[in-house]
């Protein structure tokens, strides 16, 4: 009697834990269909494009070719992170990289494997991005579920905005959103993680650790 009721008592861990992630919706991490070495060579004519769509000339050095190699590992690569943290000093090409993958991925045509409708980088001003949700609340919602966001001057933004006596924290709550739903985000930012620890509080800082891989510019300024 003992041991049949020691029987009854055991659970199959594997098959309860396939049962339950099948109730659950799953949530492929963005990637391109391309191998690392097309990756790259995708990248860097689109980073070119937008060099010269600003009448400027494209110069390579040391810096630029880490940024592309991890920016293509991490697009073709298995990572369990689903965003890039672009961080670094005013001018070193930052925002160029962030608009460089937005025209890239618009280009290809990608199906997204629920909706079948294709990917697109839809990208904001972290500054605009956060009036927007005190202005159209509905538009910004809607923003902070788009499959690929990407965030430009993070920081810039303030963390309260005050509309009709309440107290609204639009990035923090995007953030959030996009932690939960693990939502493929770019950000460009000229904060270092402690800064932003500061700003937003740990809480977020953390999360924002766990969502993105993160690429360091060390580089001088492009511009002048």
């Amino acid at each position: 009697m003992k041991e049949q009721n020691q029987n009854e008592s055991t659970v199959d861990v594997e098959l309860l834990k396939s049962q339950l992630l099948h109730r659950k919706i799953t949530i492929g991490r963005f990637r391109l269909p391309y191998s690392y070495e097309q990756t790259k060579d995708m990248l860097l004519a689109a980073y070119q494009a937008e060099v010269e769509y600003r009448c400027r000339h494209f110069t390579t050095c040391e810096e630029f070719e880490s940024q592309r190699e991890q920016i293509a590992r991490f697009l073709t690569g298995n990572s369990e992170k689903f965003g890039l943290f672009f961080s670094g000093m005013c001018g070193n090409g930052k925002t160029t990289w962030l608009k460089a993958i937005r025209t890239l991925i618009n280009s290809l045509n990608l199906r997204h494997p629920q909706t079948n409708s294709s990917y697109s980088v839809s990208l904001w001003n972290a500054r605009e991005l956060a009036y927007r949700c005190k202005d159209e609340y509905q538009e910004w919602a809607r923003i902070a579920r788009l499959p690929i966001l990407a965030i430009d001057d993070f920081g810039t933004d303030p963390k309260e905005i005050i509309s009709f006596g309440n107290c609204l924290t639009p990035m923090i709550d995007l953030i959030t959103k996009r932690y939960e739903e693990q939502l493929f985000t770019l950000f460009t930012t000229n904060l270092t993680f402690s800064q932003i620890k500061e700003k937003y509080e740990e809480r977020i800082a953390d999360r924002l650790i766990e969502m993105v891989v993160p690429i360091r510019f060390g580089n001088g300024s492009y511009r002048g």
